[in-house]
């Protein structure tokens, strides 16, 4: 029994990407959920000879992970009980897939394999939605008013996650072929690891690998493009062995992230250097996360810090959770020059690590582990 799920954050992008899944799989069940104001939620089951099923229920608490939970995961246990083998899931606008995924492996009571993770994402959109200041409710992407995401950081997290990117023109608008070839190239930055495509039938079996997925996407981890870029758009990644000063950091980071579509990384800081922070910047946002410890001198290691240690080992460096500094940068006309100036800049120096880290200022307040 196979499951395809798909994420998007439009409707449009949506259905047309699971109009162009089912029509290369004829045999298979589509569902569609939408969630509307005040907690109502949309189901739809197409098959075969057309629409099978359309249901309206009222959640009590309208959230995204509440319609996962309550509707998405039982309609699915359903049809699977009912013997059907292959089922597209399209996902209401702005839910993570990820949060599908882990709702169906906790709550479906019948043996299923998630053959692919699709975003269905318009390319000639993408750098508008990943500079949008707004929130996915302010833009119209959501009818959950406390969602405080923004477009960008929902489309960096399913570029996370997602095995595919299905690319996607809905014809409400019109194409912008610049635009839609500028996206494809970001794409191609954004999400290394995926098969980016405009042709359903691209899309393998056995794509998905979760436990991958769960490592690309832990706070930190960092991806690195096989090769140099030939677009206009490319990733600089650099390395510090010594902690980073934390003013000289704190004025160094605007200068790092202006410009950029995606800063990510993780940070040894002297201010909290038995702390593995987290720094990612998508579009006008930017913000650090205190990730716990660092894993030098953990044993046993516990079970999330070894996925950490996996994610870690994406940028291509084994050791790399031990304790330092690992940061990428993704944009138009990156200065990979002036990115090594402004973190060699940042180091301490010999004095300042010889009279030690007691006392330093601690402008981000990261010492709070969470």
């Amino acid at each position: 029994m196979h499951l395809t799920v798909v994420s998007s954050l439009d409707v449009l992008c949506r259905q047309q990407a699971c109009e162009a899944l089912a029509a290369e799989h004829p045999a298979a069940v589509a569902v569609l959920h939408d969630l509307l104001e005040n907690g109502v939620v949309i189901r739809r089951v197409f098959g075969r000879p057309g629409p099978v099923e359309r249901e309206e229920t009222l959640l009590e608490h309208g959230c995204l992970s509440c319609t996962v939970r309550l509707d998405v995961v039982p309609t699915i246990d359903r049809l699977l009980a009912l013997g059907e083998d292959h089922i597209i899931i399209g996902l209401p606008p702005a839910v993570p897939a990820s949060t599908a995924v882990n709702a169906l492996k906790r709550g479906l009571s019948h043996r299923f394999t998630i053959d692919s993770v699709v975003l269905a994402c318009a390319p000639d959109a993408l750098e508008d939605h990943i500079w949008d200041h707004h929130t996915v409710f302010e833009s119209g992407f959501t009818a959950v008013p406390d969602d405080q995401r923004t477009p960008g950081e929902f489309l960096i997290g399913e570029l996370a996650f997602s095995d595919t990117v299905l690319l996607a023109d809905p014809d409400l608008v019109p194409v912008d072929p610049r635009g839609r070839a500028r996206g494809v190239q970001l794409l191609g930055q954004l999400a290394p690891h995926a098969v980016i495509t405009g042709n359903a039938s691209d899309i393998r079996p056995g794509r998905h690998d979760y436990a991958e997925a769960t490592a690309r996407s832990i706070p930190g981890a960092v991806r690195v493009p096989a090769g140099p870029s030939a677009s206009p758009f490319s990733t600089v990644t650099r390395r510090v062995e010594r902690p980073l000063h934390p003013e000289r950091f704190r004025h160094a980071l605007a200068t790092l992230a202006q410009g950029c579509c995606w800063l990510r990384g993780r940070l040894w800081i002297a201010a909290a250097p038995e702390c593995r922070i987290a720094v990612q910047g998508i579009g006008p946002r930017v913000w650090l996360e205190n990730t716990g410890p660092w894993l030098t001198g953990q044993t046993p290691r516990p079970a999330a810090d070894r996925t950490n240690a996996a994610g870690a080992r994406l940028d291509g460096r084994p050791d790399a959770m031990d304790r330092g500094t690992v940061l990428a940068v993704t944009g138009e006309d990156i200065d990979a020059a002036e990115i090594t100036r402004l973190l060699a800049d940042c180091e301490l120096t010999d004095a300042e690590i010889a009279a030690g880290f007691a006392g330093l200022h601690d402008p981000f307040g990261l010492t709070t582990t969470h």
